[in-house]
């Protein structure tokens, strides 16, 4: 394996680091929250990824070269802490708050039907984004990868860097990805009128 040649740390003051973080950082907030919700599923999760993501961009200004791809040091700060995070939560037992199960259980509900999620319930007889669903059930390096190339735009080179992992393995991954949507799209394709040549 190749190692990356460490980067010197920058000294900035005070007024450039928040001219740095002004111009260079915030205008990819809404690119950064779009990949967060992509990979979390979730708006609460996606806003609290972006925002440790940015104080971790500002707490490790320094390590930020001016002049060089800010988009792609801010999406690897990102998945950085989505897979650190996602790996401490895979590692965590289940929590039950017994209060509230012992409070439901002791109230006169019991006998009653659950009240439905109003969330689920709006939304069972629409018709759902097949692609949207079909990209949320690859597996995250996969879906990674179709995010970062095909709905983001990055070139190969920064996906390796913000992935941390080869160009060739990107190349690879990408590949198996789309082959894997296409998979799974199929059907759906049929059904909108698309014949397989």
């Amino acid at each position: 394996m190749e190692l990356e040649e460490e980067v010197p740390k920058q000294s900035y003051s005070e007024k450039e680091k928040g001219e740095i973080f002004n111009q260079e950082f915030l205008p990819h907030i809404h690119s950064m929250y779009n990949f967060g919700y992509r990979l979390t599923l979730d708006r609460d999760d996606a806003k609290d990824l972006v925002q440790d993501t940015y104080l971790k961009a500002y707490r490790f200004i320094e390590s930020f070269q001016k002049g060089t791809n800010a988009k792609a040091w801010l999406f690897r700060i990102l998945k950085n802490s989505f897979i650190n995070d996602y790996r401490k939560k895979s590692k965590e037992p289940a929590k039950v708050d017994y209060q509230e199960v012992e409070t439901y259980y002791n109230s006169e509900e019991v006998d009653r039907q659950i009240t439905p999620d109003l969330r689920v319930e709006s939304l069972k007889d629409m018709i759902g984004d097949e692609i949207s669903n079909a990209l949320n059930s690859l597996d995250v390096d996969f879906k990674t990868v179709i995010i970062l190339c095909d709905l983001e735009g990055f070139k190969y080179e920064e996906m390796a860097k913000i992935l941390d992992i080869p160009i060739g393995t990107v190349r690879s991954r990408l590949h198996r990805a789309r082959n894997l949507l296409k998979e799974k799209l199929s059907e759906y394709a049929k059904s909108m009128g698309y014949n397989k040549a």
